[in-house]
């Protein structure tokens, strides 16, 4: 009994530190890797968020873990679940996310899923196909090329970009709006891409994309400052 009771112990130090490892290689940066977590609305198909891959699941599921190609499915990543409250703290929902950083100069990303200790393909994800050489059924996220688009000053104006999931309604709202967020709606150039022009004076201006009611720092750019809250922002300076 005993033994079985210090087997059962290291598998939940072990399971713990998975979590905690996954958590530090997928937050190199804090502040975006929060802001994301935050703008989860729910189960989606996988998708790239900024410099991120955002991975979702079914709350039925009581585990969920993912294998990658370019690890050569030896490693399985944890997903960690994430729950919404009302205001009285009661949870109204929930579902498990992985949100890692995206693989360098690899445009498709091969990877397995480990549901309740069954290896499927991901049920979110309609790219799957069978590696012959494998012998097993994979799905596949496919990378957009390296874009260098990023917010920016160009002539006349400022040409915010945003780089979120696809399908959503991105709001802009800084210190030129006294951070009312309803005045501009980015435009979806392509899916989850979001633009928006504004001929803005000079100035030194603070910042965020919304969804819904949260926000989120402009991935493109890393300049930060605060808000008088003290929250942090995207920051940019129109000279």
């Amino acid at each position: 009994m005993k033994k079985l009771f210090s087997a059962l112990i290291a598998v939940f130090f072990a399971l713990s530190a998975a979590f905690a490892s996954d958590k530090n290689e997928s937050s190199a940066d804090t502040y975006e890797y929060d802001n994301l977590v935050a703008s989860l609305k729910g189960v989606s198909a996988p998708h790239v968020s900024g410099e991120f891959l955002v991975f979702t699941a079914d709350k039925s599921a009581h585990s969920v873990g993912i294998a990658f190609d370019y690890e050569n499915y030896k490693k399985i990543h944890y997903f960690h679940l994430h729950k919404t409250t009302n205001y009285e703290g009661e949870v109204t929902d929930s579902w498990w996310f992985f949100i890692t950083p995206k693989p360098k100069k690899i445009m498709n990303v091969s990877y397995r899923l480990v549901i309740d200790g069954l290896w499927t393909v991901d049920p979110n994800n309609k790219d799957s196909y069978f590696d012959e050489q494998e012998g097993i059924l994979l799905s596949r996220l496919v990378i957009p090329k390296e874009d260098p688009a990023a917010t920016e000053i160009l002539s006349g104006y400022t040409h915010f970009v945003c780089f979120a999931e696809p399908g959503k309604k991105i709001r802009l709202g800084g210190t030129f709006t006294n951070w009312d967020s309803w005045i501009y709606t980015m435009n979806e150039v392509f899916p989850g891409r979001y633009e928006l022009d504004l001929p803005l004076p000079p100035g030194t201006y603070y910042y965020s994309y919304f969804v819904e009611m949260s926000s989120f720092l402009d991935n493109t750019n890393p300049q930060k400052g605060y808000r008088a809250d003290g929250k942090i922002v995207s920051c940019i300076k129109v000279e």
